[in-house]
């Protein structure tokens, strides 16, 4: 996670787009159930009277099974009123720690801290006096998530000797309890240290191993854990063994971060992980001058090593653009919501993308469309989900706003009226349904 950093200047980059705590009441079997209706043989739902885009003509979007079809709507199929309304691709959450949350909760004040280690404490202290599990607040703001137009998120729970299992744990049962409205990958995030915290490893494998987790995370190798190639080695190891990803926070700045990038290539041409490795954050990458950025940019494209920023501040988000230049697969994230670490964040993506459009201080319609597709299709691409573009075949996640178009709706950020997750509605007027 990434300590709060001030809001400074501006930096520009992205790429184009084509063209509340919510109650603990449904249980797993109920979104199991729903779940498995939504994707019965032969589901059909047409969308009447939408844009997709902000077109100027309004369509329908036929659904049929989860998936859009350019099929004749099958007799029977249920038919939703769109009023006219923009269809927009649904968000992904590239990089979240929803087992930290306190949202829904009472108001924590927060202390002075001073570096990573400051914070590890207080989250400590928070996880010891929150009253209710982080599987009930990791669903708060995961559910809250899904009303803003969410449909995936890569979600890092803390795995440390202080809380065992439970971040992940927690997170897990969300996810269940979401599953007809979320796709959720889970990271085993080390945030008190690989190395510098024992015990620690041996909590990363037993995850990675019992396939609690997805992938496993890594933080700062040289600058907290003081131990690059001890922690490189272990995480990599598990990835090899166990079939998992690798995403790694990165938040040095210098040439300790540079080395960590080649570490991390290197052992991921060694072991042909290649699309399975991530780095979050990067804030070596936008300090680099354009040659050596360019050619690093080169070697991530060929390894298919992903990126997450979750847009900082004007210096230290990552140029999307340049990179994507190369190929570089670069998503979107909202990382902490209302920890100890900050009282702010929402988990509201297009928020996010708002965000990133007034740091990197852009002003045309193109600038500002790429802006959501940093937030949708970015994320995706880094997730390994299928992109929403609105074409036969690809998965019937989007929002219904009002509003003129793509770039008004990054200005003004309208509620979502209807989000639809696999061709079903999951949420209503910021509500679940």
């Amino acid at each position: 996670m990434t300590p709060p950093l001030s809001r400074r200047g501006v930096l520009a980059g992205a790429a184009s787009i084509g063209g509340a705590a919510l109650g603990a009441t449904a249980t797993a079997a109920q979104a199991q159930a729903r779940a498995a209706e939504a994707r019965r043989p032969g589901k059909a739902v047409v969308f009447r009277d939408v844009r997709p885009f902000g077109a100027g003509e309004t369509m329908e979007l036929t659904v049929v099974d989860g998936k859009f079809t350019d099929g004749p709507a099958p007799a029977g199929a249920e038919i939703v009123d769109g009023g006219g309304r923009i269809a927009l691709p649904s968000l992904v959450d590239a990089h979240i720690h929803p087992d930290k949350t306190t949202w829904g909760s009472d108001w924590i004040s927060r202390k002075p801290a001073d570096g990573i280690a400051d914070y590890c404490e207080q989250d400590v202290e928070v996880f010891r006096t929150q009253k209710r599990p982080v599987g009930e607040r990791a669903y708060g703001l995961m559910a809250h998530a899904v009303t803003r137009g969410t449909r995936a998120m890569r979600a890092h729970a803390d795995v440390a000797p202080a809380y065992g299992l439970a971040g992940a744990e927690g997170v897990a049962q969300a996810r269940e309890r979401l599953g007809d409205a979320l796709d959720v990958q889970i990271v085993g995030f080390p945030q008190h240290g690989v190395v510098r915290t024992p015990g620690t490893a041996d909590l990363l494998r037993a995850a990675a191993r019992d396939g609690l987790v997805d992938m496993v995370g890594g933080i700062d190798p040289i600058s907290f854990d003081n131990a690059m190639d001890e922690q490189l080695d272990l995480l990599f190891d598990l990835a090899d063994r166990y079939d998992v990803g690798v995403d790694i926070h990165l938040h040095d700045r210098d040439d300790k971060g540079t080395k960590v990038l080649r570490g991390i290539i290197e052992r991921t041409r060694a072991l042909s992980l290649r699309g399975k490795v991530t780095v979050s954050h990067v804030f070596c990458l936008p300090l680099l001058k354009d040659a050596e950025l360019e050619a690093m940019a080169g070697v991530l494209a060929d390894l298919d090593i992903a990126l997450t920023t979750v847009a900082p501040s004007a210096e230290l988000v990552l140029p999307i653009a340049k990179l994507k230049e190369y190929g570089v697969r670069v998503g979107l994230g909202s990382d902490g919501v209302r920890d100890s670490w900050s009282p702010f964040g929402n988990a509201d993506m297009l928020h996010r993308a708002h965000i990133l459009g007034w740091f990197t201080d852009v002003r045309l319609d193109e600038e500002l469309a790429a802006c959501y597709a940093a937030g949708a299709h970015g994320g995706a691409d880094v997730m390994g989900l299928p992109r929403v573009e609105f074409k036969a075949g690809d998965p019937a996640d989007f929002v219904l706003v009002r509003g003129e178009g793509v770039p008004q709706v990054v200005v003004d950020m309208p509620q979502r009226d209807v989000v639809v997750h696999g061709g079903r509605v999951v949420a209503r007027n910021g509500e679940l349904v």
